[in-house]
Order: C-alpha cells, then structure tokens, then sequence
C-alpha cells in the first residue's frame, strides 16, 4: 500500500495538470455549450422554416453522432476544408456541440413547462415577444431545467476523457503517458478514476440537493 502512494505522490502533479485542463475543457464547453443550447431551443420554434429546419439538423446530428465522432471530425476532419484546429479548440468544440445539441433539449423542455395562462397573460399586458422570453419564458424555463443541466455538465466532465484520442493532454491521456512510462497502468488509472469520483460524486449529490429544494418553493 505504502508503495502505491509513493506511487501516487510521484506522478500526482502530472495528474493535477491533466485535471485543470479537463476541468478548462468542460467548463469552455459548457459555457459556450449552454447559451447555444438556449438559442437552437427558441430558433427550432421559429416560423421561418428554413431556420427551424436547420436548427433541427444541428441539433439532431449533435445528438446523434457520438461525441468521440465529433471530436475526430473537429481535428482531423476539418482540416481537409482548411480549417485547422488546436487539440484543445477542437475538443471545445465538439463538445460545444453535442452539449448545444442535448441542452437545447432540456430547455425545450423547460420553456414547455411554463403555464399557458402565464403566456396569455402576458399577452393581455401587451409585452412583446422579447419581453415574454427574457421576464416570463427564459427566467421559469430554465429554473425548471436547471436540475437537468446540471447533471449534464457533470456527464461533460466525464465525457472530456475522450479527447484523449485526439491526443489533448487532459487527465486520462496523462494517465495514459504515465502508464506506458512506468508500466503501472492499474495504480495510476486508479488514481484518475479516484479524482474524477472526488468531483462527480459531490456534484452529484449538489444536483439531488438543488432539486429537492426547486420542487418544494415551486
């Protein structure tokens, strides 16, 4: 035991590093991610039919393409067209992608939930339809679907791992360096596994909570 954490000890800065930027991937993805996912939520109901059926195709090939696909096409796949990316640019943007996609679901679902008699009655007040999304809309929606995005950005951390094939130097790929250095595969991607646990599990535990605390003030 004692010489696995020795173990541990020796490479753990090299796993911390791994981490930050697993942790800067997600977060970029999910900033970026979001706000887009807001966007093809409101852009599918339009009435121009064009713009409903492409926001449509972007958010059906997000969602059903694997993410690891996404991340192929963004780094080997766009520079076919002349358009090079960074292991890190092409990572945040596939996963900005398929976090657009799944999201502006979510919220979708969210902008439905909130009571017609609430949309009618901003109608009898005579707000346009800017000021329905940002006062009655966008604020009730996306309470509902807070809890779901949530436990979505914890999945994003998760899924961040796959830009290992894309050879971004995050936390599992420096798991991965170490073990073909040392030898020590097991150990090491034990030690992946235990920092990616520290996160998930809190944040998961953080979702139920806020849950619970939006379903007894609704």
């Amino acid at each position: 035991m004692s010489d696995i954490l020795s173990f541990w000890g020796t490479y753990l800065p090299q796993i911390l590093d791994g981490l930050g930027i697993s942790l800067k991937v997600t977060g970029a993805s999910l900033a970026i991610g979001i706000p887009a996912g807001l966007a093809l939520a409101l852009m599918v109901q339009a009435k121009s039919r064009f713009l409903r059926w492409f926001c449509l195709a972007v958010v059906e090939i997000g969602r059903g393409a694997p993410a690891l696909i996404l991340l192929q096409f963004a780094y080997f796949g766009l520079p076919n067209v002349g358009v090079s990316l960074t292991s890190f640019a092409a990572a945040v943007a596939a996963l900005s992608w398929s976090t657009a996609a799944y999201t502006s679901e979510i919220i979708r679902a969210g902008l439905q939930a909130v009571p017609r008699g609430q949309i009618e009655a901003s109608d009898a007040l005579g707000l346009s339809f800017a000021d329905q999304l940002r006062f009655v809309l966008v604020p009730q929606g996306l309470r509902v679907a807070a809890p779901a995005l949530l436990g979505f950005a914890v999945l994003m951390l998760q899924a961040s791992s796959l830009a290992f094939t894309i050879a971004l130097p995050e936390l599992l790929s420096q798991a991965y360096i170490i073990g073909t250095t040392t030898f020590r595969y097991m150990p090491i991607l034990c030690l992946a596994g235990l920092l990616y646990a520290c996160i998930c599990i809190p944040a998961t535990l953080l979702v139920g909570w806020f849950e619970r605390r939006l379903a007894r003030h609704a």
